[in-house]
C-alpha cells in the first residue's frame, strides 16, 4: 500500500532500509514501511498455490484490503501475484476481423463468399477455445493460452478457407464449371494444399511438447487443436455451405465481369508487373531483401528473455503501480524475492549458531539488500530464509545470485557445511527462462530438419528446399530483430500501448518459430507449386516464374494480408504477453509474405535457372511423389504449355 500521491519508477541507489511498521510501540507482523514512510508493503503467505486458491479468494484478500483503508488517503495496489486471472480476450479481435472481412470481399468480389471464411473460421475457434476452457478443470491454462488459440485459429482458419474459395471461385469464372464440380475441383486441388499447410503448423506446436514444460506444453497443444480443426473445416463444413450457396457464390455481375475481360483483356496487373520487375533485376531483389532483413534482425542479438513480470505492465495497471511503489520505498529487489532452503550435510542439524552464520553470510553478499530466517523444521534439519537480491527480477545479477547460492562449492555453503536451494517466483522464472533459451537452437535445428525433408518431398528439388528454409531463417531472424527493438530497447514502444521496455517473453521464440514456420511453408507451397507445375508441362525456367506468381500470388497477399490484421488486432490487448506474441507475428508475416515469399524467392530462381529443379537420378527413384496440389484429380485438365496472356487488373 502507499499514499495517493506520489507514482513513477525509482532508480539511482536503492533507498534507505525499511523499517517495521510499529503499532502502540508493537511491530506488525508481516508489514514493512519505507524509510520515509511513504510506502507500507503487507506480505502474505496462502496455504497453498494461488492458482489451486478457491475462486474469488485473492479478489477477496484485496477487497479487504480496501476496505480497511477507505477514507483514509491511503490507496492499495495488489501486486502482480494478486492479479485476476481473466483470459486477455476483448473486443480488439473484431478490428482483425473488419479488415479481414474488407479484404475477402475485394479478393473474392461477393459478399456471400467473404462471409464464409469468417464464419467458418469463427466456428473452429468456438470449438476449440470452448473445448479447452471445458477441459480446464482438468489442465491448468495460463491466460495467455485461450488468446493464443483465439489468435491463431482465426487466422489460419479463414485463410485455409480462403485458399479453397478462391480456387473454386476460379474455376467457375475461368473453366465455366458448375458450382458443385468446381467445388469437389476445389477440395482435391487446395484442399489438399490445406491439408499439407495445416499439418506443417500442428507438427511444428505439437514438437514444443519435447521441451516438457507443462504450462508450454498445454499451450502449443490448445493452439494445435484449432489449426487441425480449421483443416477439418474447412473440408467438410465449408464444402456443406457451398452446396447450400449453390451458384450464388458468383453473381451474375462478377461472371458478366469476367466475360468482358476475357473478350477485352486489360493491361498487366500488379502482380504480373512486380514479378517482371524482378526477374528484370534479380541481384538488385536479392541484395535488397538480404539487406534489408540483415539490418532489422541485428537487435536479436541482443534480445533478453523473461517472464513477465509488474515492471513491465502498462502504467495504468495495478500490478505495475504497486511495482513502481516497492522500487521507489524498498528497492527493486523486493519485487524478485527468494525461498533459499538450507539443509546440512552428512545428516546434521542447525543449531542457533549454524543458522546464524547463514544469515550473516547471505547478508555479506554483494547482490544480497537483506535475509532473514523464516523458521525450520521441528528436527533443525531443514531451514527456510527469505533473501532479498539487490537488482529486479530480470536482472542478469539476479540470476548470477541464483546460481551461485545453488552451487554447492560456495565459499558460504562450505563454511557453514550446508546445501542450499533457491525457489520462489523468481527463481522458478529464471529456471523456465534458462530451459526454454537453451531449447531455441535444438528446436530450430528440428525446424530445419523438417523443412528441407518436406520441401525436398514436394518440390523434388535439392536446391529450393535449401534457398525456402534460408528464407525462412532470415524471416525468424528479422522478425526477433523488430521485436527486440520495440519491446526491449523500447522503440516507438508508445505505438503498442506500453511505455517501458523489458525482456521478451522466454516462450516466445520457440512459439512464434513454430507458429512462422508452418505459415511460411503454407506460402512456399502455394506460390512455388504453381511454378513448378508450369515448368514440368514444359515452360522454360523464367516463364515458368511468371505462371506461377501470376496464379496464386493473389491469393497468397490477400491470405498474409488477413493474418497480419489478425495478429496486429491483437497488439491492442491489455496484456503486454499477449501484445508480444499479436506484433512478433503480426511481423513474421508481413516479412516472410511479402520480403521473402514474392520477393527474394522468384528472384532467386530467376538467378538459378533450370538448375533451380535439379535433383540427382537416383533420388528421384528414391522419393515418393507427393501430388501437394492435387492436379491428377482434375479430369484430364493440363496446364497450358505456354504463358498466358495478362489477367485482369480487378481481383476475381
Amino acid at each position: 500500500t502507499r499514499p495517493a500521491d506520489g507514482t513513477g519508477r525509482a532508480s539511482g541507489d536503492s533507498p534507505p532500509a525499511p523499517r517495521p511498521l510499529l503499532v502502540d510501540g508493537s511491530p506488525v507482523p508481516g508489514v514493512l514501511l519505507s524509510f520515509d514512510g511513504s510506502v507500507a508493503m503487507l506480505q502474505m503467505q496462502f496455504t497453498t498455490q494461488v492458482d489451486a486458491l478457491p475462486g474469488g479468494t485473492t479478489e477477496g484478500v484485496v477487497d479487504l484490503a480496501k476496505t480497511a483503508v477507505a477514507d483514509t488517503g491511503v490507496t492499495v495496489l495488489p501486486s502482480k501475484s494478486l492479479d485476476s486471472m481473466h483470459p486477455p480476450i476483448g473486443g480488439h479481435e473484431a478490428i482483425g476481423l473488419v479488415i479481414a472481412l474488407l479484404v475477402l470481399f475485394i479478393t473474392l468480389g461477393s459478399l456471400w463468399a467473404a462471409g464464409l471464411p469468417l464464419l467458418t473460421a469463427l466456428i473452429g475457434v468456438g470449438i476449440g477455445v470452448g473445448a479447452a476452457f471445458a477441459l480446464s478443470s482438468s489442465i491448468t491454462l495460463t491466460t495467455a493460452t485461450p488468446a493464443l488459440a483465439l489468435m491463431v485459429g482465426l487466422a489460419v482458419g479463414i485463410d485455409y478457407a480462403l485458399f479453397i474459395l478462391h480456387r473454386q471461385r476460379r474455376l467457375i469464372l475461368a473453366e465455366g464449371l458448375s458450382a458443385r464440380e468446381a467445388t469437389a475441383r476445389a477440395l482435391a486441388t487446395a484442399g489438399s494444399a490445406v491439408v499439407f499447410a495445416g499439418s506443417t503448423v500442428v507438427i511444428a506446436l505439437a514438437g514444443m511438447t519435447v521441451i516438457g514444460i507443462g504450462f508450454l506444453t498445454t499451450m502449443a497443444l490448445v493452439a494445435a487443436s484449432t489449426v487441425a480443426l480449421a483443416v477439418l473445416i474447412a473440408l467438410t463444413l465449408l464444402p456443406a455451405l457451398l452446396g447450400i450457396l449453390g451458384e450464388r457464390i458468383c453473381s451474375p455481375k462478377a461472371r458478366a465481369k469476367k466475360a468482358r475481360t476475357v473478350t477485352r483483356p486489360s493491361g498487366k496487373h500488379l502482380t504480373n508487373r512486380w514479378v517482371e520487375l524482378l526477374l528484370r533485376r534479380p541481384w538488385v531483389a536479392v541484395a535488397g531483401v538480404v539487406v534489408i532483413l540483415g539490418l532489422a534482425a541485428i537487435p536479436a542479438a541482443s534480445m533478453n528473455l523473461g517472464m513477465p513480470s509488474g515492471g513491465t505492465a502498462p502504467s495504468e495497471s495495478t500490478s505495475r503501480q504497486s511495482y513502481d511503489a516497492i522500487t521507489r520505498g524498498f528497492g527493486e529487489g523486493y519485487n524478485a524475492p527468494l525461498l533459499l532452503v538450507a539443509h546440512p550435510d552428512n545428516g546434521a542439524t542447525l543449531d542457533q549458531a549454524g543458522l546464524r552464520a547463514i544469515t550473516t553470510g547471505l547478508n555479506g553478499l554483494d547482490d544480497v539488500t537483506s535475509a532473514s530466517l523464516m523458521g525450520t523444521d521441528p528436527d533443525h534439519t531443514l531451514a527456510m530464509f527469505t533473501v532479498i537480491p539487490a537488482q529486479g527480477p530480470d536482472e542478469d545479477r539476479t540470476s548470477a545470485l541464483v546460481e551461485t547460492l545453488r552451487d554447492p562449492t560456495n565459499p558460504l555453503a562450505t563454511a557453514t557445511q550446508a546445501t542450499f536451494g533457491v525457489t520462489g517466483l523468481t527463481a522458478v522464472n529464471l529456471d523456465i527462462t534458462d530451459r526454454l533459451r537453451a531449447a531455441v537452437p535444438e528446436y530450430l535445428t528440428i525446424i530445419v530438419g523438417l523443412s528441407l525433408l518436406l520441401l525436398l518431398l514436394v518440390f523434388r528439388s535439392v536446391v529450393i528446399p535449401v534457398m525456402a528454409t534460408a528464407g525462412f531463417l532470415l524471416s525468424i531472424a528479422a522478425t526477433f530483430g523488430v521485436t527486440t527493438a520495440v519491446f526491449q530497447w523500447g522503440w516507438f514502444i508508445g505505438l503498442v500501448g506500453l511505455d517501458t521496455g523489458g525482456p521478451l517473453l522466454s516462450f516466445l521464440p520457440i512459439m512464434v518459430t513454430g507458429i512462422l514456420y508452418g505459415l511460411a511453408m503454407d506460402y512456399q507451397v502455394f506460390l512455388v507449386s504453381s511454378m513448378r507445375e508450369a515448368h514440368a508441362q514444359g515452360l522454360p525456367p523464367r516463364q515458368a516464374i511468371v505462371h506461377g506468381f501470376e496464379h496464386a500470388s493473389h491469393v497468397v497477399a490477400a491470405a498474409a494480408i488477413i493474418m497480419v490484421s489478425v495478429f496486429a488486432s491483437f497488439v491492442f490487448s491489455d496484456d503486454p504477453t499477449i501484445k508480444q506474441f499479436g506484433f512478433a507475428l503480426a511481423v513474421g508475416v508481413l516479412i516472410d509474405a511479402f520480403l521473402v515469399r514474392m520477393t527474394l524467392v522468384p528472384a532467386v530462381m530467376n538467378l538459378l535457372g533450370p538448375s533451380a529443379w535439379w535433383l540427382p537420378r537416383w533420388l528421384n527413384r528414391l522419393l515418393p511423389t507427393i501430388d501437394i496440389e492435387g492436379e491428377a484429380q482434375s479430369d484430364g485438365h493440363t496446364p497450358p504449355a505456354h504463358v498466358p496472356g495478362p489477367e485482369p487488373a480487378h481481383l476475381t
